[in-house]
């Protein structure tokens, strides 16, 4: 039996007893769990191991590839940039894209890439793996392409795509790319062990992603059209992860490293008013305006009902969480952040044995609960 490592605020003991039982009981292979309330640490565990074989024990810095969670890094900065006065989410994408309004696309907003609903859940032409990697390609190909369906009238999830949508929104107006602005104005301050393109001085510290029983493609089920082209053009392959070429590259819609740590470390700032760290990095007012429902609907993608806002998800009669003014996202295998404003809560889970979800599951739920269980109690 792995044995389970940091420290818990007293309060939280059940939660680290739970964490310890997913690990014995093979629920988890290696993970980590984390906590902050009104910007403070309670919570911060990891254990288990991080590879298949239980050869490397997952350490206090291991980190590993969270796949979707990775877009509330990306719309954090996005907030951040807004916040400092050099981006407008009602604004066109054109306006700083002049490429991206071709094929009918000039309405297209920025909060309509933010919220998944600018009708580019995926790619129109052949896209190879490798292609991902190319950041030129993937933007001059969407700046291209007609969307899907009509812009603004019904939200389909981006998987892939809206890291690039977003990031070369950033990129344009401030001439450095999503990973580089997030690392300068984010995680760097606050001293955040995240990275959206990861040097290879890293790699002997990344958890290898255990790819779900079933296979390792993110289609699960009979896949929709819109699905099926997200999940195969090009195939999204969980082994691919533990490539230095899927490390090096920025996709901020997918390819973050971190754990639950320095997840929770940065997200803080949507649960705390804009501080965390003891820096104030954002306005209170520009963290809120992630609240901000933009659509709502079945997900054309996904096929499930969905609440959107400025690029996080908000609860809803599908997905009831305690508190109202709460935002969330998770990942391709089951990680997960959870931000509630109301309680300044953050919560964040990383691990490595992926299961065939792409939005958290219950390994992390349960987790939450138990930290939202004791708040309540």
């Amino acid at each position: 039996m792995s044995e389970v490592h940091g420290t818990v605020d007293p309060r939280f003991e059940r939660v680290r007893e739970a964490f310890a039982a997913a690990l014995a009981r093979g629920d988890d292979i290696g993970a980590s769990f984390a906590a902050t309330i009104d910007g403070e640490p309670v919570i911060d565990l990891w254990g288990g191991w991080a590879d298949e074989a239980r050869t490397r024990p997952w350490e206090r810095d291991t980190i590993v590839n969270v796949y979707s969670t990775t877009k509330t890094m990306t719309a954090l900065t996005a907030l951040w940039l807004a916040d400092q006065g050099g981006l407008r989410f009602e604004e066109r994408v054109a306006h700083y894209w002049p490429e991206f309004a071709a094929a009918g696309k000039q309405d297209v907003t920025v909060a309509q890439l933010m919220s998944h609903a600018a009708g580019l859940s995926g790619f129109a032409d052949k896209m190879a793996p490798a292609d991902l990697y190319d950041w030129e390609l993937v933007a001059d190909r969407l700046a291209a392409q007609a969307p899907f369906w009509e812009p603004g009238t019904a939200p389909g999830y981006h998987a892939v795509t809206q890291g690039y949508l977003v990031g070369e929104v950033v990129r344009r107006i401030t001439g450095k790319s999503l990973g580089t602005v997030f690392a300068d104005e984010l995680a760097g301050p606050l001293g955040a062990d995240f990275h959206i393109g990861l040097d290879e001085t890293h790699d002997g510290r990344v958890a290898d992603l255990v790819p779900p029983v079933g296979g390792a493609s993110i289609a699960a089920g009979p896949p929709s059209d819109l699905m099926q082209n997200m999940a195969s053009n090009p195939r999204i392959d969980p082994l691919d992860t533990r490539t230095r070429a899927w490390r090096a590259a920025e996709i901020p819609a997918a390819n973050g490293q971190g754990n639950a740590r320095s997840v929770a470390a940065v997200q803080t700032l949507m649960a705390n008013g804009g501080v965390a760290g003891g820096k104030r990095l954002l306005s209170e007012a520009g963290v809120r305006r992630a609240l901000e429902l933009q659509i709502e609907g079945d997900d054309l993608v996904l096929g499930m009902p969905v609440r959107y806002g400025l690029g996080y998800g908000l609860p809803g009669p599908t997905r009831p969480l305690p508190n109202p003014n709460t935002i969330y996202w998770g990942g391709y295998g089951g990680s997960l952040v959870v931000c509630d404003m109301d309680a300044r809560l953050c919560m964040a889970y990383a691990m490595n044995k992926m299961a065939a979800t792409t939005m958290g599951d219950l390994r992390a739920g349960m987790l939450m609960a138990g930290v939202w269980g004791a708040l309540m109690a």
